[in-house]
Order: C-alpha cells, then structure tokens, then sequence
C-alpha cells in the first residue's frame, strides 16, 4: 500500500522533539541530479516530503555556499581528509574538529534517528548529499602540506591557478556543458556496475581516492590544458557517476521502509 506524504513525514519526524569546496557547482549538481535519477519511488516520495521542491541537484551545493557565514567554520574540515603518501586510512592523523568520514557517518546516523528534528535532517540531508560528492573527487584524499593541491600552482590554458580548481571547476566548465547535459552523457551505468558500487563503504571511496593522487599529481612542467584532460576526463566522469549512483543506493537505505509483515486474516485465538 503506497504511503501518502504525510504519513511519510510522521514516519520520518516520528517522535520527534517540538522545537575547501569540491567538483564546484555543476559537478555536485551532476551528483545530485544522477542520484534523483537512481532513487527507489518510496525514498523520491520520503525526501521529497522532507525537502519539498528542492532537488538533490540543489541541495548539494548549499555546504558550499555557507562557507562564507562565520556560523559554519567549523564545519570547514568536514570537506576532505588528509592522508600522506606512506600512510593509510587506519594510520593517518585525524582531526578532533571530524573530517570527511566522521561527517558523513554523523550525517547518516541524524536521517537514521527518528529522534532527530526536522531541521537537523534537513541540514543532514544536505550535507552528505555535498559530502557524498567530495569524497569522490580525489584531491578531497589529500596531503595535507599541499591542502589538497589548492598549494599546487599550475596555468590552465596559460592562466594561473591552482591544481585543486583544476579538478574542482576547470576541467568540468571546459566542456561547456550544462549539469543536466552531463548527466545525459554519462548517467548510463550497467546493472552489474551499479550493484558493484553501491556494495562499496565510504571507506572504500576514500581509498578510491587516494589511489587516484598518482595520475592527478602527474602535471610535468605544470602548464596544464587540453593533454591533461584528455587523460583525467574518463575519471572526471567516472567519479561523477560513482558519487551520483552510491549517493542513491545510500539514500535509499536510509529512506526506503522495510514492507508490513501481512496481516492474518482472522485474529489468533486468545
């Protein structure tokens, strides 16, 4: 039996209390609108009583935009993690302020809560969505004296800029494509593909990640253009569609309600 909107926000605000940026801003979109795309109808209907008429698209472009209130510095490290070359997720240094797996393990346990008020799901909601697609963009794995190659100079088509906004915007904007065209191109994954990448933990995207520094790091003289895309737009695309197709199974986990065991016709006997 289909569930109305409403009995869906009772059953998500159930008990309710009363009351670096990464990919910029058309690759989140990509990543929201992929996922939009590979939502279970119950998990679209659950998050859309919660959000409204924002768009997954939407939403995850908001943890960048308060990066500029003060309200919301500390939610700065939460963007990435930092992990040098010899180390391992298991020996890297973590930071007490959380980094990027802490927040999205803290993120997912809030929309797990029926506990948790409207608005902290909300803002949950929003951030993992965002979160989801960092930790797909490899320098999002970063080393920490570089800051995630945001220290790495280097001149795109001669200008200067940084290697991080290279993989953030630069290569993404080059294409001259809307997110909606490049989600047309590369929303295409197989059956086999998307059960592969949905059975994978937020620990294997961080080391998915890290695997990839080696061909991001690989600039020679650091004059940067059309060769260096040539060989890093597969895996622009790839990790795109990755983060969009592990965002939905991830949010269909958490927004999909198991189905009511069938009734007995006639009651047991006392």
């Amino acid at each position: 039996m289909k569930r109305t909107c409403g009995a869906l926000c009772a059953a998500l605000l159930l008990a309710a209390p009363s009351s670096a940026l990464a990919w910029g801003a058309v690759g989140h979109r990509v990543v929201g609108r992929i996922a939009q795309n590979h939502l279970a109808p119950e998990a679209a209907r659950a998050i859309g009583c919660l959000m409204g008429t924002e768009s997954l698209a939407r939403s995850g472009t908001w943890a960048d935009e308060i990066r500029s209130d003060p309200a919301w510095k500390r939610a700065d490290p939460w963007h990435y993690i930092n992990i040098e070359d010899r180390q391992t997720l298991e020996t890297a240094e973590r930071v007490a302020e959380g980094d990027i797996l802490e927040a999205m393990e803290r993120f997912e346990r809030v929309l797990r809560d029926p506990q948790a008020e409207r608005q902290a799901k909300v803002e949950a909601l929003r951030f993992l969505v965002h979160f989801v697609g960092d930790v797909h963009q490899p320098l999002h794995v970063g080393r920490k004296e570089d800051q995630g190659g945001n220290r790495v100079q280097v001149r795109w088509h001669g200008r200067e800029t940084n290697l991080h906004t290279v993989w953030d915007s630069s290569m993404i904007d080059e294409e001259r494509l809307s997110y909606t065209e490049w989600v047309e191109f590369i929303d295409h994954p197989t059956q086999a593909e998307i059960r592969t990448w949905q059975g994978t933990t937020y620990r294997d995207w961080i080391q998915e990640s890290f695997a990839a520094r080696a061909q991001v790091y690989d600039i020679g003289d650091g004059n940067l253009s059309y060769k260096y895309s040539y060989r890093n737009l597969p895996l622009v695309r790839q990790r795109l569609l990755q983060a969009g197709v592990r965002l939905a199974g991830l949010l269909n986990s958490i927004f999909e309600q198991p189905a009511q065991a069938a009734q007995p016709a006639t009651p047991p006997p006392a």
